[in-house]
């Protein structure tokens, strides 16, 4: 293969010789498209652009994304468990918002990498949104279980808020339960609270694995290298937040029906209410399902609130987000 051979993948460009000289330096965190910028700490990366994108070789040779989660994994491995090792009251609490059983499978198995956490405190809160509550037996005993009643569209940004009021936690982690997460993730993001960050992103790559590495998942619980789409800069996710400093911005803004974009929001007031870490350096592993509906269509609701409010400034809208729903003491 010549070193001069370039991918072109839209109008964006990768570099091949490049994307080798970094997988042999064993540096895969500084993996990123040839036309974008980012900064690290020694630690982690930050992508200085706004919105998410992929690694583009890995949509063309889908051994390069395998490779670049092999090294990630080796460093950062998942562990599934299907129940915590620990019984010691929490330092951090998961919270998972969920509506319905057609992604049952996704979230039992990403219980199962939450219970795998090594070297902190932690536990998990679902909060069930639904017409009648149809979850609760069917979770693991040591997931503590919430159930809102909802005739609706379904309201993340309200299951959150649910779920970290009644979190025991120092540190909360909004997270989707359709995504696994290595064993040290809790850790790290607690280490990161106690440097006195106050709000948290430490995923540096998700990895958005296809449907028949999802459903071998499922039936062996091995988390393995495999093809993938790779993406950078998600907002969404997982978050992680002090529980003080989630209140003091608002929390989620349940004014986002359906999905998108109240991720972008939260972030634009925490740039201005807390501290930031987002310098990346752990994977992140989503299992597949279909496309959620309207979630990234411009005309959905909740996207289209979204490009709406960003003339409000961030001050602003956590001035009203308080005044509506005041901080917890």
């Amino acid at each position: 293969m010549s070193s001069k051979l370039r991918l072109r993948a839209g109008a964006l460009v990768y570099d091949y010789p490049r994307y080798r000289r970094i997988i042999r330096s064993g540096a895969w965190r500084l993996m990123h498209n040839r036309n974008e910028r980012i900064t690290t700490d020694g630690r982690g990366v930050r992508c200085e652009w706004e919105f998410t994108s992929d690694i583009h070789i890995a949509n063309v040779f889908p051994s390069a994304g395998r490779r670049l989660m092999r090294m990630a994994l080796d460093e950062w491995p998942v562990m599934m468990r299907d129940a915590p090792e620990a019984t010691d009251p929490p330092a951090v609490s998961f919270v998972i918002g969920h509506r319905g059983l057609s992604r049952l499978p996704h979230l039992l198995t990403t219980l199962k990498s939450i219970a795998g956490q090594d070297g902190v405190s932690f536990e998990c809160v679902v909060v069930e949104q639904d017409r009648t509550p149809l979850l609760e037996s069917r979770l693991p005993p040591w997931v503590r279980y919430r159930f809102t009643p909802c005739d609706t569209d379904y309201n993340r940004s309200a299951t959150l808020n649910e779920g970290v009021a009644a979190a025991r936690g120092e540190v909360v982690i909004l997270h989707d339960g359709d995504t696994l997460v290595p064993a040290r993730y809790a850790a790290e993001v607690l280490a990161r609270a106690r440097e006195g960050f106050e709000f948290i992103d430490v995923k540096r790559f998700t990895f958005y694995l296809h449907p028949e590495e999802t459903k071998r998942i499922f039936e062996t619980g091995d988390v393995r290298p495999a093809a993938s789409t790779v993406t950078q800069n998600g907002k969404g996710v997982s978050i992680a937040a002090s529980k003080r400093a989630y209140a003091a911005i608002g929390g989620f803004d349940e004014e986002f029906v359906g999905w998108g974009g109240e991720d972008n929001d939260f972030w634009d007031r925490a740039a201005v209410g807390g501290n930031i870490y987002d310098f990346g350096y752990l994977p992140l592993v989503h299992l597949n399902h279909e496309a959620q509906k309207g979630k990234a269509d411009p005309a959905a609701p909740a996207v289209k609130r979204y490009f709406e409010i960003r003339s409000i400034p961030p001050e602003e809208r956590i001035r009203r987000l308080r005044a509506r729903r005041p901080p917890a003491n």
